[in-house]
């Protein structure tokens, strides 16, 4: 990995966060990257809600095998480990981490995966959330991947926290819970756009996503439009 594509995706995540940034589309990115630059199989963020719980709110991949390890880690795993002490979280041999992770090491040994790494996003004792790493070989990530992941998590993290300070906090979690919220209005988006186009989960995603980005609207409300079967999102289903 270049100094310079490290250089180059911190630009581009810290020129996502402009006024109103869409919260959603933002994580994905920040998910993408992730894969793209440490040479792993998939990542995903877990954000906390306003009760406290973990919440699955973006995936680098949309299927829906990794949605559910992800979604299992709302109790048990990495995410809820990292989550509960603020500390970056890993195991290198998911097969034999079944005494540790009775429900979630077994799941993820069986879809391939054989090591999992959870870094806080975490700025001194604020914690708004998890990135999830998972990677199909054993072994550990070299500290140059580490320390990729985590100046990637800490720009994440400093720009919602400064979305807090630059407003309200409670706009703050308003956004978020409504990113939260959208999660739903997405899978059934997804699901809409798989049938009508032949596709699978994650390539009806990339069409979503891919329509509100090249006419500039935020991916919640494209969604929100295919599911309402709105005549003005009808030209996505002729991409």
């Amino acid at each position: 990995m270049r100094d310079d594509s490290l250089t180059e995706v911190l630009v581009e995540l810290a020129d996502t966060l402009v006024d109103d940034f869409d919260v959603l589309d933002f994580l994905h990115l920040l998910s993408r990257r992730c894969v793209d630059l440490l040479g792993i199989d998939a990542a995903g963020v877990l954000l906390a809600d306003p009760r406290g719980g973990l919440r699955v709110v973006a995936s680098a991949d949309e299927e829906p095998r990794l949605l559910e390890l992800f979604q299992l880690q709302i109790d048990e795993g990495p995410c809820a480990d990292a989550y509960r002490t603020g500390a970056a979280v890993g195991h290198t041999a998911l097969p034999e981490a079944e005494s540790r992770w009775p429900l979630f090491a077994p799941k993820a040994a069986a879809a391939g995966f054989q090591a999992a790494y959870a870094l806080p996003m975490r700025l001194r004792s604020d914690i708004v959330g998890v990135l999830n790493l998972l990677v199909a070989t054993s072994g550990e990530l070299d500290g140059p991947s580490m320390r990729t992941a985590q100046a990637m998590v800490d720009v994440a993290t400093i720009g919602l926290l400064q979305a807090r300070s630059a407003r309200h906090y409670d706009v703050l979690i308003e956004q978020l819970q409504t990113a939260l919220s959208s999660r739903v209005v997405i899978e059934q988006a997804k699901g809409f756009i798989a049938e009508r186009l032949g596709l699978d989960m994650g390539g009806s995603f990339s069409v979503l996503r891919g329509y509100s980005r090249r006419n500039n609207r935020k991916l919640t409300e494209v969604a929100a439009a295919v599911v309402a079967r709105s005549e003005d999102v009808q030209d996505l289903f002729r991409a």
